[in-house]
């Protein structure tokens, strides 16, 4: 179903396809240069036809952080699917489906614990479940360190248990942290190292350890070298999204998701303009808070997409949201957002703001939007 943005209601995500499309050769061609396949995390748009555009570009599989998203993609036909959270005993009937159907279902685990209830469940149900190993790299969530011999143990029970170790993973969540190149190399190199060490440890200690896989978006886009790395998943660079522009991975005209609100009524004492893209649209990700620049919950845009320097949706209510402006601009207000008019807004996490909708609208280079549904739930 196609229709032009003038004609949407709103709040609305929408999509800017030629920059999507962009962003993915973009880090496809990096991939192929460093010679890696890239496995992206679809989390970010978790639609089908952004996947289809990426895998078009030459991704290989996909990464999804719930089983419903690997339903889906192997639905249409994506068999090679890696399920990159430590899976919970009660998911691996779940995951046994999807695998019998002949989905190459691959999961994670981070402990011994973790292991045993998967060699438990593989060898009552005969399945030899491709497991992947985390390993942590900076701190930042879960995962083994390279150091603990809680590796080697993961790795032998489930080699003694029947299962395929498929390899070591790993993700630099701290890079959200960074805004400069040098900082994001070295964490780079940093990733790529420990999970490397990781999976010559296993190797050893005289078991089979085929791949290694890393990735983030800022890490990916940063790297100087993934030598032994044999995949990255990155997921945000489809989109990017105000985190990464802070951390300097991508610039203004890079930022392919916005929301569509319309202005709704004034506070002009307050030099408020309310709008009604509230928390329920842009969500209540604040991720910009603590970096170098905060931008409330989203910067705001005139409806085609130019950026309107200092204004910013500074609070959001359910429905409601509250964009102000430099003192100098607040008297003006009225006059220039009358009710009625319409603005755009980038949000701060992509993975987030999309979260809220249940489908995007993809507005090509001639202006045609089409409708995309979005997967919801898990």
């Amino acid at each position: 179903m196609s229709a032009s943005i003038a004609s949407l209601d709103t709040p609305v995500a929408i999509v800017d396809v030629s920059r999507m499309q962009r962003n993915i050769q973009r880090m496809q061609q990096r991939m192929d240069t460093l010679g890696v396949r890239l496995r992206p995390h679809i989390k970010t748009s978790k639609c089908l036809p952004v996947i289809k555009a990426q895998i078009a570009a030459g991704a290989s599989g996909v990464t999804v952080s719930t089983l419903k998203e690997a339903e889906h993609c192997f639905a249409e036909g994506i068999s090679d699917v890696f399920y990159a959270v430590a899976i919970a005993p009660g998911k691996l009937a779940q995951a046994l489906t999807l695998r019998r159907k002949g989905c190459r279902l691959s999961v994670l685990t981070d402990s011994v614990i973790g292991a045993q209830a998967i060699v438990s469940f593989g060898q009552q149900n005969d399945e030899r479940f491709e497991v992947w190993i985390e390993i942590d790299c900076d701190g930042h969530r879960s995962g083994l360190t390279v150091e603990d011999n809680a590796i080697i143990d993961v790795a032998r029970v489930l080699s003694e248990g029947g299962m395929q170790l498929r390899g070591v993973m790993t993700h630099a969540g701290s890079s959200y942290e960074l805004d400069n190149l040098e900082a994001l190399q070295i964490l780079a190199e940093q990733e790529r190292f420990l999970c490397v060490s990781a999976a010559e440890r296993i190797r050893e200690a005289g078991l089979v350890c085929p791949e290694v896989s890393i990735g983030s978006t800022p890490t990916a886009l940063s790297a100087l070298s993934l030598k032994d790395v044999t995949e990255v998943r990155a997921g945000v660079y489809v989109f990017f999204d105000l985190v990464m522009h802070n951390i300097g991975v991508c610039q203004t005209d890079e930022l392919a998701l916005s929301v569509l609100t319309t202005v709704i009524g004034h506070q002009k004492d307050k030099g408020w303009i309310i709008t009604d893209a509230g928390w329920m649209a842009m969500s209540r990700d604040r991720g910009t808070q603590r970096q170098r620049q905060d931008f409330g919950y989203g910067q705001v845009c005139t409806e085609d997409g130019d950026w309107i320097e200092g204004a910013l949706v500074t609070g959001a209510n359910q429905e409601h949201g509250i964009i102000t402006l430099g003192a100098a601009e607040s008297a003006n207000i009225v006059a220039r957002f009358p009710i009625g008019s319409r603005l755009r807004i980038l949000p701060n996490h992509a993975c987030a703001t999309g979260a809220q909708f249940p489908d995007y609208h993809a507005c090509d280079a001639e202006g045609v939007v089409h409708t995309w549904s979005r997967l919801h739930g898990w």
